[in-house]
């Protein structure tokens, strides 16, 4: 929003004096949360559930219950433990920021996501440490707010877990809005120094390098919350940080289920929120579906947007596929154009073989609000073909799908 107004010119709106008020962003962020929150409690208490505030710990076999799962409950206040003895039990404690070995966070200069999120003042420059998800989405909405932002990848491109086309485009976009990249380079945490602002280096191409800016944000993925939750009492599987279960979300304790970014996989809330569909119906001793991960979309809600469903070409490749691809721009697509929001394609793959869809990826204007479409197209085993053949109306920004998969066969039409 800040960015149109300050581009509103363009549109033939003369615009003075633009200015962006963070204790404003902020208070209307706190807003926002907290109504998301009292819907969450009024959906709780519409379906009689009840809810315990405090922190709960699994006890083992004991006088409560023959077998591990029996919750006791810590409260804030010196109230005595709330025990339940529960049938099943469902653990869903998340995940928190990590950092790197021996980069200590302080939550005033050297900040995760959880601190950046309540930071009171905007700072003038800052290093972001990964340039992942996370990463970019801050890297891009602090370069709108007008920060200098200096980003520090270890891997040898950002988005390392998107398509490669995908990858370049968004590293040339953010570029343009002022964003530093510095990729293959490793973060030396013992370097870190902080004064009035805070200098790290990196070794670059066998070379090392200081940075400096106001603020540090670290991201570098998340860790899952195993910790002093009881599970030494019980006979789960921790593997490689995370909670260990079946494609119905059982531990080795069968009664005890597992979702979200406590197992790993697919971090992102709308898979954490299908697998507890799962879980709870299969306590019910329903048969629900596995999810299957190539049929999940992923986004990056950087400007630009960034979404995904199904492989990479490179994954695409590995597996031996044999597939064809193609790309069309959003400048292509009148809608674009009237929005001014022109940057970014649909990049389809698909199997030569049987013309079945193998991935779509997409960056540009409110992809992340398109890509169900490719989503649906996935779970209904649909070919190429069959998008072309769906009619998407004109104008809209949905025509580039079309179009895209269109030019798969070398058929589109305004390209």
């Amino acid at each position: 929003m800040y960015k149109q107004t300050k581009d509103a010119h363009e549109y033939g709106i003369e615009v003075q004096d633009v200015s962006l008020n963070f204790d404003r962003v902020q208070d209307r962020k706190r807003t926002i949360v907290n109504t998301l929150h009292q819907g969450v409690k009024g959906l709780m208490k519409k379906g009689k559930i009840d809810v315990y505030e405090g922190y709960g710990r699994i006890l083992g076999p004991s006088i409560f219950s023959p077998v591990a799962g029996t919750i006791s409950i810590e409260h804030d206040n010196d109230d005595e433990n709330t025990m339940i003895v529960p049938k099943n039990v469902l653990i869903a404690t998340g995940s928190s920021p990590k950092s790197l070995p021996g980069l200590k966070i302080d939550g005033t200069h050297v900040l995760t996501s959880d601190e950046a999120l309540e930071l009171e003042t905007l700072p003038k420059s800052m290093i972001i440490v990964g340039g992942g998800v996370i990463g970019v989405e801050w890297a891009s909405m602090l370069a709108d707010f007008g920060v200098e932002v200096t980003v520090l990848e270890f891997m040898d491109r950002i988005l390392p877990t998107e398509d490669n086309d995908i990858s370049k485009e968004a590293k040339k976009l953010l570029a343009k809005k002022g964003i530093t990249f510095q990729t293959s380079a490793k973060v030396l945490p013992d370097t870190l120094t902080i004064q009035d602002s805070v200098s790290i280096d990196a070794e670059i191409n066998e070379q090392t390098e200081t940075f400096t800016a106001e603020k540090m944000l670290v991201s570098v993925g998340r860790r899952a919350n195993v910790d002093n939750i009881g599970l030494e009492n019980t006979d789960i599987i921790i593997d490689n940080g995370f909670i260990q279960t079946n494609d119905m979300y059982q531990t080795k304790e069968s009664h005890i289920y597992a979702i979200g970014d406590v197992i790993g996989g697919l971090q992102l809330a709308h898979v954490a929120s299908h697998e507890g569909i799962a879980a709870v119906e299969h306590m019910a001793n329903q048969h629900p579906a596995p999810i299957q991960e190539e049929h999940v979309p992923i986004c990056v809600y950087s400007s630009p947007e960034i979404a995904r469903v199904g492989l990479t070409e490179k994954q695409a490749i590995e597996q031996g596929l044999n597939i064809k691809t193609a790309k069309f721009p959003f400048k292509a697509v009148g809608k674009a154009l009237v929005h001014g929001e022109t940057n970014g394609f649909v990049k389809i793959i698909s199997n030569k073989d049987n013309d079945d869809l193998v991935g779509v990826h997409m960056i540009g204007p409110h992809v992340t609000d398109m890509i169900s479409e490719a989503g649906l197209a996935k779970v209904l085993d649909a070919t190429a073909w069959e998008v072309a053949e769906t009619i998407h109306p004109h104008p809209s920004l949905s025509e580039v799908i079309g179009e895209a998969a269109l030019a798969v066969d070398g058929k589109q039409i305004h390209g």
